[in-house]
């Protein structure tokens, strides 16, 4: 990793769980500017488990259309 391309920022995390996914908005993260490949700190790792696998309700909900890949032409 070249820390010479890596910035602070606050990212969007996404999960898929036993079937469901999850969205958490403002997550602190390292983000290299050539890969875009996040990094977190095993802190904000472990208050994202703490957040998905807890029983709190969340701030919004969102509905989300999902598609099946095919190969034949549409």
């Amino acid at each position: 990793m070249n820390e010479g391309h890596m910035v602070e920022r606050r990212v969007t995390y996404t999960l898929e769980h036993e079937g469901h996914f999850y969205v958490v908005e403002n997550v602190p993260a390292r983000v290299d500017e050539e890969t875009g490949e996040q990094y977190f700190a095993p802190s904000t790792v472990d208050r994202l488990q703490e957040v998905i696998l807890s029983e709190q309700k969340p701030d919004r909900v969102v509905e989300t259309p999902v598609y099946k890949y095919s190969e034949r032409a549409a």
